[in-house]
């Protein structure tokens, strides 16, 4: 059996678990879509950009995040639509996106959450050293967002479906009790966020671009990390707080109620709600350990050996 993963080139979530696809199984994963049996599509959105001619005679794998019903020209729907015939089966990371697959499409669909590397996110326990490295007082209160919250035409314009609206409210309504908290920021398109705190006078500090082992110390430096989205298919930050045990709130979205525990969960429509929470880290760190690698890895070898001999 011999996998090709389509390439994206963002540098988002998708790039870093193809990149440690083909370093973990490089015995199956192939360079060159001639020589695969199967072709995973793990970035729909460019699905338009594939040559349909070299997929013959090969089983397609489709990975879909989600979908933004919500909007009124809704272009992955109409792609997902044009390209559902060329593919076999669909692979989405939540049961809440599941359930929405499933409505457009008559195709097996399989949810996997992607898998977290321990290597990589772990728990560290002297935060007092931490805090020093990066030149932080222990009497900050810190709290991260770490994926982006800006549309790509218009830095300046929040990109709604990540809710930075709602974290910024969050975080004014913390910072009107407590004006010792700092934000904690990383991630490209961060515009929107870095302009709102400087109006508001909040503390923050960005990070822009950094490699997992900054990253890996920026969750353990937290306070708190807030999930403000109004639709997701993950978001990654979920395991990745759970298995580092960052302490972790979250809406309604993507697999946060299969991780978070219930007292986690907040309504987005209610920012008062969020301050009724209570981030569990022991539930969240018992519950992504079915994700942590090398157990992660399993359910998606067992999914594409299953696809291989159908």
């Amino acid at each position: 059996m011999k996998v090709y993963l389509t390439q994206i080139n963002e540098s988002w979530i998708v790039d870093k678990i193809r990149g440690e696809f083909y370093l973990n199984f490089s015995e199956i994963a192939t360079n060159n879509i001639k020589k695969a049996d199967i072709v995973w599509v793990i970035a729909p959105w460019l699905s338009h950009k594939i040559n349909t001619r070299k997929l013959k005679n090969k089983k397609v794998l489709c990975s879909v995040y989600h979908l933004d019903s919500a909007k009124k020209e809704n272009n992955d729907l109409i792609r997902f639509k044009k390209f559902d015939q060329f593919v076999d089966q669909y692979h989405t990371i939540s049961i809440k996106s599941m359930k929405d697959i499933q409505k457009i499409t008559d195709k097996k669909v399989t949810e996997i959450p992607f898998w977290v590397d321990t290597k990589q996110f772990f728990h560290i326990d002297k935060k007092s050293d931490l805090r020093r490295k990066y030149g932080i007082l222990d009497d900050r209160y810190l709290v991260g967002s770490f994926q982006r919250d800006s549309e790509g035409n218009d830095p300046l314009k929040p990109k709604l479906i990540k809710g930075p609206d709602i974290f910024l409210e969050i975080v004014h309504k913390i910072h009107k009790k407590n004006n010792n908290i700092t934000v904690i920021l990383t991630g490209k398109r961060r515009d929107y966020l870095i302009s709102n705190l400087i109006k508001l006078g909040i503390d923050y500090k960005y990070f822009e671009m950094v490699d997992s082992n900054v990253l890996n110390e920026l969750y353990n430096l937290l306070d708190l990390y807030v999930v403000s989205s109004r639709l997701e298919g993950g978001p990654q930050a979920v395991v990745e707080c759970a298995t580092s045990k960052t302490p972790i709130v979250s809406t309604d979205v993507g697999m946060a109620r299969q991780v978070l525990s219930d007292e986690s969960i907040f309504d987005m429509h209610d920012y008062d709600s969020f301050f009724k929470t209570k981030a569990n880290v022991d539930v969240a760190k018992n519950r992504v350990k079915r994700y942590e690698t090398p157990q992660g890895y399993n359910s998606f070898i067992r999914l594409l050996s299953s696809l291989y001999e159908s």
